[in-house]
């Protein structure tokens, strides 16, 4: 599950608007009493397409949405997975600010088989055990082997686009349960995938013989990894666990641990601290520019 059960609080981004969004890593609503601005501030920061698409995987079409920069030019491409929320407005608003740095960004929606996006619409609270329910009957539909199918056809489609460079590297990113999907991702297409980067991530080691630290062999990337606070407490091992596997692999990797808690990047979150996703976000333009070039 996400975070080790760890995510937190009340989720309201579902019905956010991006007129009501501080656009961020994670963005919280102008409505909070917080004050908005537009991506278009940070720096370098481009027009961006957006498009609703339509990816044919080995089991069907999957509904994602595609961002890329306005005008001609070549980019990297990432492939985006979101949180067990699925995809919503916040996380096309998260794909259109990396999209806006100069990437293709796809984000996709993990329960295609069952629904499309958004699966989860108005409020949702983590405490609520017929909210959990819900939500938990879509992940539990989602095994390794088929994470693992939609993997390739997703990345095969970012590189079926013109505006994908594919003579550079691509990268997977993934929050909460799409942490070890993003590693899965990494192993199943190696000869793509340069960089994996990963923010308050489902358990990455575990006693199982699925658990994603064991695939990082498999890979060719580099890892950027950030552990939310309350996920360190409640499995204290990980970081180190994670550190000797990633040495063992000799594969390039950093492991932090955040000050903020699960969910710390999502806008809406009650667990959302904009000081730690703007860190998140300051680590992660720099550590794409040096593994996809």
């Amino acid at each position: 599950m996400c975070g080790d059960g760890n995510h937190q609080g009340f989720i309201s981004d579902t019905s956010l608007t991006r007129r009501t969004v501080l656009l961020t890593m994670g963005a919280v609503a102008a409505a909070s009493g917080l004050p908005a601005r537009a991506f278009a501030e940070d720096t370098g920061a481009r027009p961006v397409t957006e498009k609703d698409v339509s990816v044919k995987t080995a089991d069907g079409s999957a509904d994602a949405a595609l961002f890329y920069p306005t005008g001609k030019g070549k980019w990297p491409a990432v492939l985006m997975w979101p949180d067990i929320l699925g995809l919503r407005p916040v996380f096309r608003e998260m794909g259109k600010r990396l999209a806006a740095q100069g990437y293709v960004v796809l984000v996709p929606n993990p329960y295609y088989r069952a629904q499309k996006a958004p699966v989860v619409t108005g409020p949702f609270d983590f405490n609520s055990k017929a909210d959990m329910a819900r939500i938990s009957a879509f992940r539990s539909g989602l095994t390794d082997a088929m994470v693992d199918r939609d993997s390739a056809a997703y990345v095969t489609f970012l590189d079926a686009q013109p505006q994908t460079d594919r003579r550079r590297k691509a990268a997977v990113q993934g929050y909460c349960m799409s942490g070890p999907i993003s590693f899965r991702t990494a192993a199943a297409r190696p000869d793509r995938i340069g960089a994996v980067a990963t923010f308050h991530p489902g358990a990455l080691v575990t006693d199982k013989p699925s658990s994603p630290h064991l695939l990082i062999p498999k890979t060719r990337a580099s890892f950027l990894v950030i552990i939310a606070n309350n996920d360190a407490e409640k499995m204290p091992k990980e970081k180190p666990d994670l550190d000797a596997a990633f040495k063992a692999a000799r594969r390039p990797a950093t492991v932090e641990i955040s000050s903020a808690n699960h969910g710390w990047t999502v806008a809406g979150s009650q667990t959302y601290d904009e000081k730690e996703a703007e860190r998140a976000w300051a680590e992660l333009l720099p550590f794409y520019r040096a593994n996809l070039g």
